[in-house]
């Protein structure tokens, strides 16, 4: 198993559901939290790292959540959020992924008075300096930012809005995050009508706390992608009391697979959430035997403590997959990137393909 995950470190992979706050560095959320003053539960990366995975780890909501409050705390300021954006572009250039799309809510950074298009401009400015910082180390990477608008609050369309001011300066998509349940993603949908409008793609996360219906929501309005997604499996119906039977799809889960809607699967994540009872359990293995197209991405890697090869290590340790089935997730994720046409074919011909075949 050395020896897999050794090559799949050097495999060129491709991410496409990676939180900036969620990402950000223990070391830097300290030294972020000591410049303006606020308190942190721990004071040594290892300490804070290793509580905010038994926070992610206590199977408790309220938990899951609390260290989002310490993120956000200091994540109001541009130096703060050029920093994080610059540094999550190295750590993900480091782990071998070539393209990243990275996404994060403006709106959750305007508390000490920036306006969503200067948290915008401040993230760009990262992302770029990232990118230039991992090309000079011989490790090229495209990034790319998606806006994120929370399900619980109204500023959806201000958010999309804002979006499409840097559609050309390096934001390359929309989505929601926040609590599905009770927060449809049809609640939104004027923010989505003008995306649609102005051909601009998004994905929504649906499929995470709540099952088939929420994935028909997001799919009403227009998303090209699902992020999760994993719980459009309970749209399937497998055996039966004929354990031989082929499956049956409900409408949801034909739509999705039938269009090959590409699915944001973010394993670690899920066992943590209670979205999936394990990572040999997972949902994923079954879509992926299904017919389903996977993607796969590590989410929150402070949470999680995982980077994307992690995540791969993990499924072929505990599920079985293999090579090939690695290779397969990142020709699919970047068939599903935000990115166009031209670009997509010379990174599948000149890195891609080659990185995985040597």
């Amino acid at each position: 198993m050395s020896d897999l995950r050794e090559r799949l470190a050097r495999a060129p992979k491709v991410v496409l559901h990676d939180h900036l706050d969620g990402g950000m560095r223990a070391s830097t959320l300290l030294e972020l939290a000591d410049e303006i003053g606020h308190q942190l539960p721990e004071s040594t990366p290892e300490a804070l790292e290793a509580w905010v995975q038994r926070q992610a780890d206590s199977g408790s909501l309220v938990s899951f959540l609390e260290p989002f409050s310490h993120t956000g705390a200091v994540l109001q300021t541009p130096h703060a959020l050029e920093r994080v954006a610059r540094e999550s572009v190295l750590d993900l250039a480091a782990d071998g992924v070539v393209v990243m799309e990275s996404r994060f809510a403006p709106e959750l950074s305007t508390a000490g008075g920036l306006s969503v298009e200067e948290v915008l401009d401040a993230v760009l400015a990262g992302l770029h300096a990232g990118a230039a910082e991992a090309a000079d180390a011989g490790r090229p990477i495209r990034v790319g930012a998606i806006v994120c608008a929370m399900r619980q609050a109204d500023r959806s369309l201000e958010a999309a809005r804002a979006a499409l001011s840097r559609r050309d300066a390096g934001v390359v998509g929309f989505d929601i995050a926040g609590p599905e349940i009770g927060f449809p993603a049809t609640d939104h949908a004027e923010a989505f009508a003008l995306l649609r409008e102005n051909l601009f793609p998004f994905t929504v996360h649906a499929g995470e706390a709540v099952g088939p219906e929420s994935v028909a929501q997001a799919l009403a309005v227009g998303a090209s992608r699902l992020g999760h997604g994993v719980r459009v499996l309970e749209d399937v119906t497998v055996g039966g009391d004929d354990p031989s039977a082929r499956p049956h799809f409900g409408r949801v889960a034909s739509y999705v697979r039938d269009r090959q809607v590409p699915l944001e699967v973010c394993p670690r994540s899920n066992t943590q959430t209670g979205t999936s009872p394990s990572i040999a359990g997972h949902q994923v293995t079954a879509l992926r035997d299904l017919g389903f197209t996977i993607t796969l991405s590590s989410d929150d890697r402070l949470w999680t403590g995982t980077t994307l090869t992690d995540e791969m290590v993990l499924l072929a340790e505990e599920a079985g997959w293999g090579w090939d089935d690695f290779r397969q997730v990142t020709l699919d994720a970047l068939d599903a990137a935000f990115i166009g046409q031209d670009e997509r074919m010379a990174l599948l011909e000149h890195v891609v393909i080659p990185g995985w075949a040597d």
